[in-house]
């Protein structure tokens, strides 16, 4: 009996050692459990706060992308506004500019006439919106017919046509565009009362050659008797009118009527040819007839 009570305890105390063994092995999963948890809970709140410093990080950077972007365009622009586009991409490419001979170009200088007399009686601030204002339009013309504005100087328009890249009717462009101009002049003076400007244009066709001077403030220059000529073009002018010289006369008097104004002396080039262009011409074919010549005023 005892022998049997004996091993029934012993029996027990088996069991009762698997069942804490075994509430050993459950808590023991349980911690473990506890911990992959924890860890997890761990991993998933770092990978959170990594990947909201991530996009945070993207959207600065995405930020300073487009800030970046922005000012490279603005630069363009502005280097745009300074030199022809051809010009512009080889400055951007190499860091200088070629200097290129023209062939055959059209120049022409516009100024107003007794400009000195009448700012004087202009404040600074109305005198710089002023020829703003009508500077402005000129460029706008200028881009209609695809030429190029070189600068102004003072009361003084320079343009040209036939570059930076070659064409063939560049004379006949800028004769439109002149006439453009005036009739804008003529518009201004009938639309207002107050005091309005006289225009004088000079145009001369020839060689020159192109190219970029200095290396903090680019500007986009030309050079060459061709130009000198325009310039004297521009100052036998007289008011309202398109002086022209014999170069310019042989590209478009199939295309305008002129006037042979003479021979007239010219400061350092003696005398020379010049002509007042009056329109243009237009040729009709009547049905029935030979050829007609009209003249069309611009």
């Amino acid at each position: 009996a005892n022998l049997r009570t004996e091993y029934e305890i012993a029996e027990k105390q088996v069991q009762v050692d698997l069942m804490a063994k075994k509430a050993q092995i459950e808590e023991l999963k349980k911690k473990r459990q506890q911990y992959i948890s924890l860890t997890s809970a761990l991993v998933v709140a770092l990978l959170a706060v990594l990947t909201v410093g991530l996009f945070r990080r993207y959207r600065h950077i995405k930020k300073l992308d487009l800030i970046i972007k922005s000012e490279q365009k603005r630069s363009e622009n502005l280097l745009l506004n300074i030199l022809p586009m051809e010009t512009a991409i080889e400055l951007k490419s190499k860091g200088t500019v070629k200097a290129k001979k023209f062939s055959s170009v059209t120049v022409m200088f516009a100024d107003f006439v007794l400009f000195t007399k009448h700012s004087e009686h202009l404040s600074p601030e109305d005198l710089v919106q002023n020829v703003g204002f009508y500077f402005s339009k000129f460029d706008e013309i200028m881009d209609k017919y695809d030429l190029e504005k070189i600068k102004t100087m003072g009361d003084c328009y320079m343009c040209a046509g036939g570059l930076p890249f070659v064409s063939q009717d560049h004379a006949h462009k800028m004769i439109l565009a002149s006439f453009d101009i005036l009739e804008f002049i003529e518009s201004e003076k009938k639309n207002k009362n107050e005091f309005c400007w006289e225009l004088r244009i000079g145009i001369n066709s020839g060689p020159i050659v192109a190219g970029v001077v200095g290396h903090k403030k680019f500007a986009y220059d030309i050079w060459g008797d061709t130009v000198n000529i325009a310039a004297r073009m521009q100052t036998a002018s007289d008011p309202g009118k398109i002086n022209i010289s014999e170069n310019t006369h042989q590209l478009i008097r199939d295309q305008f009527d002129c006037i042979y104004r003479g021979e007239i002396d010219v400061k350092n080039k003696g005398m020379m040819k010049m002509y007042f262009v009056n329109g243009k011409i237009q040729t009709t074919v009547p049905k029935g007839k030979g050829k007609t010549i009209k003249l069309e005023s611009i």
